[in-house]
């Protein structure tokens, strides 16, 4: 024993944490743990290494990118915690309240991304061999791995969209009459904003009369609200208002709000009930979430009408872009924080890599097409900076 007390002495004495100390004595061995040192114990904040980054580019890839404020690490250290599964952890609790009040819902789920909401809301709506009803380029469709069809054993009927946005005639007109041969048609999704049609924003008739249409089809309607904070602070509309022509809502606090982990399902305490089984299926259920639930919640809390300055930085950088050389944008169409730059010199990869040798990062979402997103770590003093070096990336050949 004496020969194993001292091989441990020597193995943690030496370690550089110092946070465990061997005290041996003749025969016996006490091991007695060390306070933790103050930079493990303090809330953490940024650390050199993410004000390093951060200063390092201008990232405009998406809003997913966002580091934590030091308020809300601070939040998350603190968080009150428990068991999230048995239903136990007080701040994932207070946040699905929350959220749940925001949407006027009776019940909210937190889920630990946007994706596995949305795919939980499908697979609790539908039967596999039912149809979904969605927009062309919808990311429940377009973006998900073929998750409707893998967790749901579901087709996906695509309606052509205008900007992501398809009218009730669009509905009507998919929808087949019952019949032996043809899925069973069962939900409907749609997404506001919508990130392949530029953060575009759902006119409220229109999003008013889809619903209508598909209630009187017998079916129900899903709203993939990943964005559904920027559609609200753009528009003035209450997010209630939208969630109220939806069965079910899936929000998210990981892109515009900038919480590191997390989104949420709501709808009827029923539903509810139904996707929490499914999120257990999926590998969901989490356990002392509330670390995570803090950051959402002081997200939710603080960032919300924030996003109103994302707006402004977008439509800031759209203008600019506008009077530039091998770029072809309407500003107009910029309605949130998501702006689609159509290239008419070079290819989107040559001008995604030049612009990330001159400190900016964007994302190539087609041959022609970039995508730029401003966010909790872009300012409006980053705007100029971001001109000019599209100015020397797109140009001209090199």
């Amino acid at each position: 024993m004496k020969w194993l007390v001292q091989l441990l002495q020597k193995l943690l004495t030496e370690s550089p944490s110092g946070m465990v100390v061997v005290c041996a004595k003749t025969g016996d061995a006490n091991v007695r743990r060390q306070p933790f040192p103050d930079r493990l114990r303090s809330p953490p904040v940024m650390t050199q290494h993410d004000q390093a980054n951060a200063a390092r580019c201008i990232d405009l890839r998406s809003d997913t990118v966002t580091l934590p404020t030091p308020a809300m690490r601070q939040a998350m250290a603190q968080a009150d915690v428990g068991d999230d599964v048995f239903g136990e952890d007080p701040t994932v609790r207070r946040l699905e309240e929350r959220t749940a009040e925001l949407l006027g819902k009776e019940e909210a789920l937190f889920m630990p991304s946007g994706t596995m909401a949305n795919q939980v809301a499908v697979r609790a709506q539908t039967e596999p061999g039912d149809e979904v009803l969605i927009e062309a380029e919808a990311h429940i469709h377009y973006y998900e791995a073929g998750a409707p069809a893998a967790l749901s054993g579901v087709t996906c009927r695509c309606l052509p969209g205008r900007r992501g946005v398809f009218t009730a005639d669009d509905l009507r007109a998919a929808l087949r009459p019952p019949d032996q041969h043809f899925p069973r048609p069962r939900l409907v999704c749609v997404e506001n904003t919508h990130n392949r049609g530029g953060g575009s924003l759902w006119p409220l008739e229109t999003l008013t009369a889809v619903a209508e249409a598909a209630r009187a089809a017998g079916l129900k309607v899903h709203l993939d609200g990943a964005r559904l904070w920027n559609a609200s602070v753009a528009t003035g509309i209450p997010e209630r208002t939208y969630a109220a022509l939806a069965d079910s809502v899936n929000v998210c606090f990981s892109k515009g709000l900038g919480a590191p982990v997390g989104s949420a399902l709501a709808g009827t305490r029923d539903f509810v009930a139904r996707a929490r089984r499914f999120r257990k299926q999926f590998g969901g259920g989490m356990r002392q979430a509330g670390i995570l639930a803090a950051g959402a919640l002081h997200a939710l809390e603080h960032h919300r009408a924030r996003l109103a300055d994302d707006h402004a930085n977008a439509r800031a950088l759209a203008e600019g872009l506008a009077n530039l050389s091998g770029i072809d944008i309407d500003p107009a169409h910029v309605q949130t924080n998501i702006v689609l730059i159509r290239l008419t010199r070079l290819a989107a990869s040559t001008v995604a890599q030049r612009l990330e040798a001159d400190g900016v990062r964007v994302l190539a979402t087609g041959p022609q097409t970039i995508r730029a997103v401003t966010n909790l770590n872009v300012t409006r003093a980053d705007i100029g900076p971001a001109l000019a070096a599209f100015a020397n990336a797109a140009g001209s050949p090199g």
